[in-house]
């Protein structure tokens, strides 16, 4: 493989062959404390608009910005290193959901721009701060048929992928994401789609920004929802010469860690993510949340100290205190060793 020239965050690399760097929380449960109603969803721009906008999370950063920073800048209070664009859900084949596909780039710009702006305030020379543009998998999957009496049945080809991921990434670029997360990766046919617009979009604009790779093991089974073994995800997607692979979502960190240890065995030429969920809301737990920071960081701390992991961060119901324990739980420890690399190195 081509060595990778990076034109866009290119410290990253050797800031993680020095320490563990951190991802910031959760954004959708975050967005549920504020306790927003259809109308701060809607704003004034689509008060009269037709379908339902409450729950449409990725729209807050045209309505309400502010939201969105304020969740931003929670993260990186706490010691994130990484912050991740709101824009889980904002490709047009989600948006279309509500109305609102013919919005997505404009969406992706701004929620660049607030993470951006965010990440800038608080950056410094000794701990620089860098924005993540977060690719979701879409609600559709390319590889499984929506109908159990139709097996070969699809609700999405390859092309329509390719193409809103594309809006997407020309977006992000364009809002100032450092690097792309292509995350909760269910579907690794949606996710070589991702991949193809990515190159796509970086032939076209000369632009080479670092590549996260985050899948998603369903169950006990230790396959993504699409059939996969871990060992068998990260072969098909190697050949984009991610800076990091790793898992995400659907499980806690206990129940994540031999899936992490089975992706440690065979990406030994990448660094390695991890992000589980600490729960989601549970209105009879007090704090909100079914696992306190105090576990999340010290699963975590044992994932570092087996040299797991470069990247820890949370999913699903973590907070701004999860990430702060997290943080301090890894910071003593060094980072995981690459035995082989992709030879990463910064534009000339």
């Amino acid at each position: 493989m081509k060595p990778v020239i990076y034109t866009r965050g290119q410290a990253l690399p050797e800031l993680l062959k020095q320490r563990i760097l951190i991802l910031d929380g959760a954004m959708g449960t975050m967005i549920q404390r504020f306790k927003l109603t259809e109308a701060d969803f809607r704003g004034e721009r689509f008060s009269d608009h037709p379908k339902d906008l409450k729950n449409n999370s990725d729209l807050l950063v045209l309505t309400r910005p502010d939201v969105i920073r304020d969740i931003h800048e929670g993260y990186l209070a706490a010691g994130a290193d990484i912050i991740e664009t709101n824009t889980f859900g904002a490709s047009a084949i989600a948006q279309d959901d509500y109305g609102l596909g013919h919005l997505a780039r404009e969406m992706n710009v701004a929620a660049a721009k607030l993470a951006r702006a965010a990440a800038d305030k608080f950056s410094t020379p000794d701990k620089p701060r860098f924005v993540a543009g977060a690719l979701g998998p879409t609600p559709r999957t390319a590889s499984i048929s929506p109908d159990v009496n139709d097996p070969g049945a699809r609700n999405v080809d390859f092309e329509q992928l390719r193409a809103a991921y594309k809006e997407q990434v020309e977006g992000l670029l364009e809002g100032g994401a450092d690097l792309l997360l292509v995350e909760t990766i269910f579907d690794t046919l949606n996710a070589k789609a991702a991949l193809f617009a990515i190159d796509e979009v970086f032939a076209q604009t000369g632009e080479r920004l670092p590549i996260i790779i985050s899948g998603t093991v369903t169950d006990a089974s230790g396959r993504i929802l699409s059939g996969q073994t871990v060992p068998a995800f990260w072969y098909s997607v190697r050949h984009a010469q991610p800076l990091a692979v790793g898992l995400n979502c659907a499980l806690g960190a206990a129940l994540m860690r031999p899936y992490i240890q089975e992706l440690n065995r065979v990406a030994d030429d990448t660094f390695i993510s991890c992000y589980p969920n600490a729960g989601l809301p549970n209105p009879m737990a007090e704090t909100g949340f079914d696992e306190k920071p105090e576990d999340t960081s010290k699963l975590l701390r044992e994932f570092a100290a087996e040299g797991l992991v470069n990247i820890v961060g949370g999913c699903c119901g973590t907070t701004p205190e999860h990430i702060a324990a997290i943080r301090q739980a890894v910071e003593p420890l060094p980072a995981r060793s690459v035995q082989r690399g992709f030879f990463y190195k910064e534009a000339a």
